[in-house]
């Protein structure tokens, strides 16, 4: 189980309070757990990534374990505490803006 935090506009688009909590299957990635998400939640589908790239929103970032992990390869591993629900996986929206 993954817990996932996500900005008030998100859980407001899910109908969520709170953070969420997803299953992947192996060792979770950005990639499993996006994919876990937009399966439990399919009005999440386009609003974290884009439908036809896979590629992530501009103004959407990914955190884990005080990491900033937006420009990973989604492909990898997330951080253990992650994995085992110690900590969660944060996706914020960014504020652009001077």
């Amino acid at each position: 189980m993954i817990r996932v935090v996500l900005p008030a506009h998100l859980r407001t688009l899910a109908r969520v309070e709170g953070e969420v909590k997803v299953e992947v299957e192996g060792p979770p990635t950005i990639r499993s757990v996006l994919d876990a998400l937009e399966a439990g939640y399919p009005v999440l589908r386009g609003a974290i990534r884009d439908h036809v790239t896979g590629q992530r929103r501009p103004f959407v970032r990914f955190f884990a374990c005080e990491q900033d992990l937006s420009h990973d390869p989604v492909d990898t591993p997330l951080p253990e505490a992650v994995a085992t629900a110690a900590e969660p996986f944060l996706v914020v929206g960014a504020i652009a803006g001077g």
